[in-house]
């Protein structure tokens, strides 16, 4: 009996770290680190998920805004984060597929520096103009823009406005010029006093002011029409190519993450995804959840970088 008991502790002392850690984590509130500020879409879907996976993770989690970069100042945060399960990146397209893409001198490797967790979903995107814009749809903006070459400013708030309407342009041999800004909230002012004039944008910062005529929407980047507003054409619809890129989120963590914590994170978060009120308040705010396994997000991203090459290249957006 004595030498059983003597086994039986040293099996306890001698168990795997990372498997008595992940046994009773989380001890302690866990950073979900956002590309995007305050009243932003990344903001917006983040608190959602937040406030469910505090109450089933029995934790904290608190939304840390690092807007900045292309969402590469949010990836660098949780790159050199400590690989124990308390910091992860609510990431977007932008920090994951187009920063590795678009800069000469990428500041991480987003398959080696990175662990996927589960794919979030897809947002909606409105092509927007302010009223002074003669353009009620989107084949009279193309025939303004060929007849007024200098009249289109563009709002850049993220990657995908940024790539996006640089292949509307391409495609339709038009030009419009893109004036950067950190996020779309910080554009917005702008767009609705008319100095300048056009935006691919989020609905959760276009569809207020798009129902009370504050803005026109012309279409949806998506391949179908949104719910959110109904008569606005898919890009399709408008006589345009499908587009090659979407809008995406997905949560990864730093390298090297306990298979067990990224077990238990995905676990949490694929059954707040699945929660009908999750997905009716994401929902109204353009956003179609959608979770995944590691595996399968490992995978999309693998793809995504490949994607979103091709088409930075096709919209002639030349590397910073």
């Amino acid at each position: 009996m004595q030498k059983l008991l003597t086994a039986l502790i040293a099996s306890v002392l001698f168990l795997p770290q990372a498997a008595i850690h992940a046994q009773s984590y989380p001890v302690k509130p866990i950073r979900f680190v956002i590309s995007f500020g305050p009243g932003s879409a990344s903001d917006a879907l983040a608190r959602i998920a937040d406030q469910e996976l505090s109450q089933s993770l029995g934790q904290p989690v608190v939304v840390v805004p690092k807007p900045g970069a292309d969402g590469a100042l949010s990836a660098l945060d949780v790159k050199r984060a400590a690989a124990d399960g308390y910091t992860f990146l609510f990431g977007t397209n932008s920090a994951l597929a187009v920063v590795p893409n678009i800069r000469k001198e990428p500041p991480y490797d987003v398959m080696a520096d990175f662990t996927p967790v589960s794919y979030i979903g897809d947002n909606t995107f409105f092509i927007v103009v302010h009223p002074s814009v003669p353009a009620k749809s989107l084949a009279e903006l193309v025939a303004y823009a060929r007849a007024n070459p200098k009249a289109l400013n563009y709002v850049v708030g993220n990657t995908y406005a940024l790539v996006s309407t640089a292949l509307i342009a391409a495609s339709n041999g038009i030009v419009m010029h893109a004036v950067p800004y950190k996020s779309e909230p910080d554009a917005m002012a702008d767009l609705l006093s008319g100095r300048v004039q056009l935006l691919n944008g989020t609905s959760t910062n276009v569809l207020a002011h798009v129902k009370e005529g504050r803005l026109r929407a012309l279409a949806t980047t998506l391949p179908e029409r949104s719910s959110l507003l109904p008569d606005v054409p898919s890009f399709q619809e408008a006589g345009q190519p499908r587009f090659p890129i979407g809008p995406w989120f997905a949560l990864v963590g730093r390298a090297g993450l306990p298979r067990e914590i990224v077990a238990r994170m995905n676990k949490e978060m694929v059954a707040v995804l699945a929660k009908p009120s999750v997905k009716e308040l994401m929902q109204k705010q353009g956003f179609m959840a959608k979770s995944s396994t590691p595996e399968a997000l490992t995978a999309y991203i693998k793809e995504q970088v490949v994607v979103w090459k091709g088409a930075l290249k096709a919209a002639g957006v030349e590397q910073q």
